[in-house]
């Protein structure tokens, strides 16, 4: 089993003669042997020092020894390389995560508030009389807006791939884009039939979507 990296302990290279070992070895017992120098004696490395010459200085110790190194160091190599692929895939992970969050998700959340928050007072304007020409065509202006943001908005969703553990929140997203899509509709159709049906189906699909939106954040904060 190997132990340590003997060529290190002896400062020679792997590929350095039996001949160039032992000269090594001879300078650096020279040099820690407390008879020749006793300034930097040092006995832990003097015994260091000749188990590593006990193995590369005979041949054969010396090749079994290479074979076992080798193999090490192969695993280890192969472990690091393991982990940094391992570690970059995280990396990769987080920054799509981040990409997404930044240029899917938040400008998609605050299309959809732009849409949503305005629709009470716009149907509170036209309630004052929903015959009024200019109070109507003030209304068809929002959802002209609406479909306008919306569109963008669905542009924006399918641009990335949204990351697996944020399934759930995009799933959520799309349904509310939906509902707010549908809830479009019906509203144009209110504005030309002046069907009050219309008017709440579109009213309960952008609060339908409100609750969509709601949702789609709470799992943003629970998984962040």
């Amino acid at each position: 089993m190997v132990t340590g990296d003997y060529y290190k302990t002896l400062n020679v290279n792997p590929t350095a003669t039996q001949g160039q070992i032992k000269q090594a070895y001879r300078r650096l017992v020279k040099l820690f042997h407390p008879d020749a120098n006793t300034e930097i004696a040092d006995h832990e490395r003097i015994i260091s020092i000749n188990q590593a010459y006990e193995v590369l200085g005979d041949p054969q110790r010396r090749k079994s020894y290479d074979r076992e190194f080798n193999q090490h160091d192969r695993k280890y190599t192969n472990t690091q390389q393991n982990y940094q692929k391992k570690n970059q895939r995280g990396n990769d992970a987080d920054e799509h995560l981040q990409k997404w969050l930044n240029q899917v998700y938040k400008p998609v959340n605050k299309i959809l508030i732009q849409i949503l928050k305005p629709l009470k007072k716009e149907i509170d304007y036209l309630a004052a009389d929903p015959f009024d020409d200019q109070l109507m065509e003030s209304f068809q202006d929002y959802l002209e807006t609406c479909r306008r943001l919306l569109k963008k908005a669905h542009n924006l969703f399918s641009s990335q791939p949204n990351p697996s553990n944020f399934a759930g929140v995009a799933a959520h997203l799309y349904y509310c884009l939906n509902q707010v899509s549908d809830g479009i509709e019906d509203l144009e159709l209110f504005t030309l039939n002046y069907d009050d049906s219309y008017l709440h189906t579109g009213q309960e699909l952008f609060r339908i979507a409100s609750r969509l939106r709601q949702e789609a954040q709470a799992g943003i904060d629970g998984i962040l």
